[in-house]
């Protein structure tokens, strides 16, 4: 029995619509819809700054616990992804996200600090391995000339769950324009969500089971053990190409708790911070389509698309660090500035929102750019499950300093410098990256994935699921 909407051809089946279930666009668009019900929920609630509390305090050591944890299971989640398979790996992990927000519902009530932190720590276990595994899905799954439109995809959809998620505390908490924290509706809402898309997490297939459109499978590989991925996780640390990835992976989330904590919620009352993140993970989805467009279209060479990419987005960040200067300069730890409101504060409004927009502008266009350059780097979803893990792992290690910056009271002035530096430091090391180890689609890359095709069984043949 071959799949629904494949047809025989000389003995071999060919899919024929993108539609399909086992089609790469069905199964990056489901994990696009899963992490729009959890981690896209959880950057609503963090992006609210203090996770919607008037004290960040408690939000900034369940982040540095969360973070932490991540950091070690990133780089573990590839070789656990290979081995459990997408169903198990990531309903595991989904499951921990509806514990977190839980947690700040109690915090409402009893203002006691161990819940949160310890939520967060088993968050970071389960974000670790959702995000091996989304990059994996999002990156080998792909034909090569298209891993840019799909990442733009997935982060469209997925930011999506921000929006909506930046929705829930505006309409919650709209007639409560002097209110310092969240109301329990607001983390309710969140983990409704969260539950939900632990529950879909279920419907996506193995990687030996998607087919692309042109008939080749995602990978061949049935199954891994313990011992290969701890080998192979252990050869990342001294693979070049990975630790010319390290300052980008260090800054890629390092800026949030500037920009959440520092922007959102400084400048802004409850309400309003809101109504900025409606915006703020909006502008995530149109820059990952403007830069996925750029490195899927922009030049024939994909070694010239990369360059391109990289390119537009160092100018881009380096426009938008320069508003964030400016506006920086206008207040300190020591100078709060007064809380400025969407519908009271007038035009003092619209320049800090236009800022906080930006940075959700250049969050995505960042990320999609490096995700790009490391699903260059392979086609398998074996490899590029432990080179995300990598990244998301060093990612969160970075993420894990940054809050405890901010909890040790670091002056606004010093941590927006240093976020400016660490980004603008990784796009020369990118494009060394693109140059010496992005090859162009060429004849022969497109011999190697006909043999493959041959070589692989057919699509009607029994298969084992992990």
């Amino acid at each position: 029995m071959g799949f629904e909407g494949a047809e025989e051809s000389g003995g071999t089946e060919v899919p024929q619509s993108r539609f399909r279930y086992n089609s790469p666009f069905v199964q990056v668009s489901l994990i696009g819809f899963v992490c729009f019900c959890c981690p896209g929920m959880f950057n609503a609630l963090s992006g609210m700054g203090g996770g919607g509390q008037v004290d960040p305090t408690a939000s900034n050591n369940a982040s540095t616990a969360l973070y932490t944890t991540f950091a070690v299971f990133g780089i573990l989640g590839g070789g656990i992804y290979n081995i459990l398979g997408p169903r198990l790996t990531l309903l595991s992990a989904c499951s921990t996200y509806p514990l977190y927000a839980g947690s700040f519902l109690y915090y409402n009530h009893h203002k006691h600090q161990a819940f949160a932190i310890v939520a967060g720590a088993i968050l970071g276990v389960g974000a670790g391995l959702l995000w091996a595994g989304q990059g994996a899905i999002m990156t080998s799954y792909p034909p090569a000339n298209r891993k840019g439109t799909y990442i733009s995809i997935f982060w469209s959809i997925f930011n999506m769950g921000g929006v909506i998620g930046g929705l829930i505390p505006f309409v919650l908490n709209y007639n409560r324009s002097e209110a310092a924290s969240v109301n329990d509706a607001t983390y309710i809402g969140f983990m409704v969500f969260m539950t939900v898309g632990t529950l879909l997490s279920l419907a996506l297939l193995p990687p030996s089971k998607v087919v692309r459109d042109d008939g080749s499978k995602c990978t061949n590989i049935q199954y891994s053990s313990v011992s290969t991925e701890f080998v192979e996780i252990a050869k990342l640390f001294g693979n070049w190409k990975m630790l010319l990835i390290i300052p980008a992976a260090w800054s890629s989330n390092f800026f949030y708790t500037y920009q959440f904590n520092n922007v959102n919620q400084v400048m802004f009352n409850l309400r309003t911070r809101g109504l900025n993140n409606v915006f703020y993970w909006g502008a995530q989805m149109l820059g990952s389509i403007g830069i996925g467009y750029i490195m899927d279209f922009s030049f024939k060479s994909r070694r010239t698309r990369g360059f391109a990419g990289i390119t537009v987005v160092s100018i881009v960040s380096t426009a938008i660090w320069v508003g964030g200067l400016v506006n920086q300069l206008t207040y300190s730890r020591g100078d709060l500035p007064e809380k400025l409101d969407f519908k009271d504060s007038g035009s003092d409004f619209a320049g800090p929102f236009v800022l906080y927009f930006s940075f959700g502008l250049l969050d995505s266009m960042f990320q999609s750019m490096v995700y790009w350059v490391i699903g260059a780097l392979a086609n398998d979803s074996e490899t590029l499950s432990r080179y995300v893990g990598f990244y998301k792992g060093i990612q969160s290690a970075g993420a894990a300093v940054a809050w405890q910056v901010d909890t040790h009271k670091v002056s606004f002035l010093t941590q927006l410098v240093t976020n400016w530096s660490l980004t603008t430091v990784s796009y020369p090391l990118l494009l060394v990256l693109v140059l010496l180890a992005v090859k162009d689609e060429s004849k022969a890359d497109l011999e190697e994935i006909s043999k493959e095709k041959e070589a692989a069984p057919s699509f009607a043949g029994p298969a084992s699921e992990k």
